[in-house]
C-alpha cells in the first residue's frame, strides 16, 4: 500500500485538479449569472492559469524557509480561502480574483508536495512516488470535474466550489494526521538557490515541461469544437470521450512513473515519440469516431506520462534548490497551457481549420524531443545511462 502521507498529497491534488478545471464545465451558469459572455468566462480559465504562473515564484519565496508540512497546511489555507471567495463572489471581478488566488496556491503546493513524495520513499520508487501524487490531479478530470460539473448545473455552480471547499478540508486533516513533521525547508540562501536555478541543465527540463503543455493545450483547448466539427460527435458523445481520455491520462500517469524509475530519460523520450506519432495519425484519422477515441485515449495517456518525469529531472537537475525548482516547473507546465491555448486560438483565428491542429501540436513536441535527445547525447549521457540502471 502507498505510504499515507503520498495518499494525503493526492487528496489535495484531487481538489486543487477539481477546481482548476471544473469551471469549464459551468462557463454558461457562470456567464449567465453576471451576465457576461461565454469568452469573457472564459477568461477564468486563463486567470487561473497565469495565477499559477506568477504565483509560483512569489510564494516559493514566501514559503522556501517553512518546514515543508507547515508550508503544505499554509497553502491548503490559501486554496480554501480561494474556493471560499469563489463560492460566495458578488461579482465577476471578484470571481476572477478569487480564482487567481487560488491559483497562487497551484504551483508552491504541486511543487513542495512533490519534493516531499521523493523525499518519503526509497531513490528506486521517487517517480513512482510523485506520479502517485499527481493521481490526484489526474482523476480530478476522470470523477471531479464531470461530478462537480454536474452538481453546478443542478445546484447551482457555486455548489460546486462550495464542495470543493468541503475537499479542501478533508485534505488538510489528512496532511496534519499523516505528513511528518521532520521536514525541513530551505536552509540556505535564496538568491544563491535562484542563481543555481539559471543553469542550462536546470531550464532544460523546464523549457521542456513548458513545451509538453504547449503542445498538449494547443488541441485540448478546443477539443469539444474538433470533436463535433471534425469528428462528428454529439455534445453528449464528446462527454464519453473525455472521461475515456481522462482513464487514459491517469493510466498514463502511473505508467509514466513506474517506467521512468528504471530509464528516466528513456521514458521521456519514448512518450515524446509516441506523442508526435499520434498526433499524426489523428490528423488522418480525425473523421473516424472509433479511432478518433482510440487515439485521443493513447494521447493523453503518453502526454501524462511525462508529467512526474520532468518533475523529478528538475528537482535533481537542481538538487542545491529541490523546493523552488519544484515549485517554478509547475508555473513553466501551466505557462504551457496558456501559451498552447493562445497558438491554437491565433491558428483559428489565421483559418487554419480544427483537424490541422495536431500538426501544430506535433511540431512542437518535436522540438520538445530535441531538446531532451540533446541532454541525452551531449552532457545528459551520463544522466541517461544512471537512470537505465535505477540508481
Amino acid at each position: 500500500m502507498p505510504p499515507l502521507p503520498i495518499l494525503a498529497l493526492a487528496v489535495a491534488s484531487f481538489g486543487i485538479g477539481t477546481t482548476e478545471f471544473v469551471i469549464m464545465g459551468l462557463l454558461p451558469e457562470v456567464a449567465q449569472s453576471f451576465g457576461v459572455t461565454i469568452p469573457q468566462a472564459g477568461y477564468l480559465v486563463s486567470g487561473y492559469a497565469m495565477g499559477v504562473v506568477v504565483g509560483a515564484p512569489v510564494v516559493a519565496i514566501a514559503t522556501a524557509r517553512l518546514p515543508r508540512k507547515t508550508a503544505l497546511l499554509a497553502l491548503i489555507g490559501v486554496f480554501l480561502a480561494g474556493n471560499l471567495g469563489c463560492a460566495v463572489a458578488p461579482t465577476y471581478g471578484l470571481l476572477m480574483a478569487a480564482r487567481i488566488l487560488t491559483a497562487f496556491a497551484h504551483g508552491a503546493f504541486f511543487g513542495i508536495g512533490a519534493v516531499v513524495a521523493r523525499d518519503l520513499v526509497p531513490r528506486e520508487k521517487r517517480t513512482q512516488a510523485v506520479a502517485l501524487m499527481f493521481t490526484g490531479l489526474t482523476l480530478a478530470n476522470v470523477l471531479g470535474v464531470p461530478l462537480g460539473t454536474a452538481l453546478g448545473q443542478e445546484a447551482g455552480w457555486r455548489s460546486t466550489f462550495w464542495a470543493v471547499v468541503g475537499i479542501g478540508l478533508a485534505a488538510a486533516l489528512a496532511i496534519q494526521l499523516c505528513v511528518p513533521a521532520g521536514l525541513p525547508g530551505t536552509r540556505g540562501r535564496l538568491i544563491s538557490e535562484f542563481r543555481a536555478l539559471g543553469r542550462w541543465p536546470v531550464l532544460r527540463p523546464m523549457l521542456i515541461s513548458t513545451l509538453s503543455s504547449v503542445s498538449f493545450f494547443t488541441v485540448f483547448t478546443y477539443i469539444t469544437p474538433f470533436l463535433t466539427n471534425v469528428s462528428g460527435f454529439t455534445p453528449h458523445g464528446v462527454t464519453l470521450v473525455l472521461f475515456a481520455a481522462g482513464i487514459g491520462l491517469t493510466i498514463g500517469n502511473l505508467a509514466g512513473g513506474h517506467f521512468a524509475d528504471r530509464g528516466q530519460m528513456a521514458t521521456i523520450i519514448g512518450s515524446f515519440l509516441g506523442i508526435v506519432t499520434v498526433l499524426l495519425v489523428l490528423t488522418v484519422v480525425a473523421h473516424h469516431a472509433i479511432a478518433t477515441i482510440a487515439v485521443l485515449v493513447l494521447w493523453s495517456g503518453l502526454v501524462f506520462a511525462l508529467v512526474s518525469p520532468l518533475q523529478i529531472w528538475v528537482v535533481e537537475a537542481a538538487s542545491d534548490a529541490p523546493n523552488l525548482a519544484s515549485t517554478l516547473n509547475q508555473g513553466a507546465f501551466n505557462l504551457g497551457n496558456a501559451t498552447g491555448a493562445w497558438i491554437g486560438g491565433t491558428a483559428l483565428t489565421l483559418g487554419i481549420d480544427y483537424g490541422e491542429l495536431p500538426l501544430i501540436a506535433a511540431a512542437v513536441s518535436l522540438i520538445g524531443l530535441g531538446l531532451t535527445v540533446s541532454a541525452v547525447s551531449r552532457s545528459g549521457r551520463r544522466i541517461f545511462l544512471s537512470s537505465a540502471k535505477g540508481v
